[in-house]
């Protein structure tokens, strides 16, 4: 079994997934954030080094999703391939970060990567709103984050909810974070996990009692 989840920068994906592994006892898989030797670079000069770090986060995603599929134990993965595709690099590419050339080369490499790799069992998607992202970002403090614009964080936004109503053909739970404290507040940790256990389980969940 494959779970990804899905949200902005800020939005909490790898403290929910450290929790939901520890409680379900699923092995995480986290996405190559600070392994990246783009990431830096990127936002100091987002236009000159997106196809570079687009390109590494795509072989690091799909290596990821390729020994998910031969995994036994059920896993939980912080972040997929297809929202870094739709939601990151399509950002990039709107923007005016990658050119077309570059962004066609990119899409027809995904393209031959998803024609042998299956969906997620589940995609549980973060919603979060930008203020809220921007109160967690602070709060971490990675140095290359604090310079990051309120319209890049934005355009992000609209693209994942895109993403997930229009792009995304697999099964979704979305779950609005803005005033949960999951980390935190138990009750709101088992009300996610009770909504996970209604959708993979066919369990009713908390709230439907």
């Amino acid at each position: 079994m494959h779970i990804a989840i899905a949200g902005n920068i800020g939005s909490g994906k790898t403290t929910l997934t450290t929790m939901l592994a520890k409680h379900y006892d699923w092995i995480p898989r986290f996405e190559a954030v600070r392994e990246n030797p783009y990431l830096s670079d990127y936002y100091k000069d987002i236009s000159r080094w997106s196809f570079n770090l687009e390109i590494f986060f795509l072989k690091e995603r799909f290596r990821d999703i390729l020994e998910i599929a031969s995994m036994e134990q059920p896993v939980i993965q912080d972040r997929s391939i297809f929202e870094g595709v739709y939601v990151f690099t399509a950002n990039n590419y709107s923007q005016g970060n990658l050119p077309q050339r570059e962004f066609e080369t990119y899409m027809d490499l995904f393209e031959q990567m998803i024609s042998v790799v299956k969906l997620p069992d589940l995609m549980i998607y973060l919603r979060a709103s930008v203020p809220h992202l921007v109160k967690n970002i602070q709060h971490r403090g990675r140095d290359y984050e604090q310079g990051m614009q309120i319209e890049y964080l934005q355009g992000l936004n609209d693209r994942y909810e895109d993403f997930i109503c229009n792009k995304y053909q697999g099964r979704v739970l979305v779950v609005d974070v803005d005033d949960l404290d999951y980390q935190h507040n138990p009750a709101d940790f088992e009300l996610i996990t009770s909504r996970i256990d209604a959708e993979l389980f066919g369990l009713f969940s908390k709230a439907e009692e």
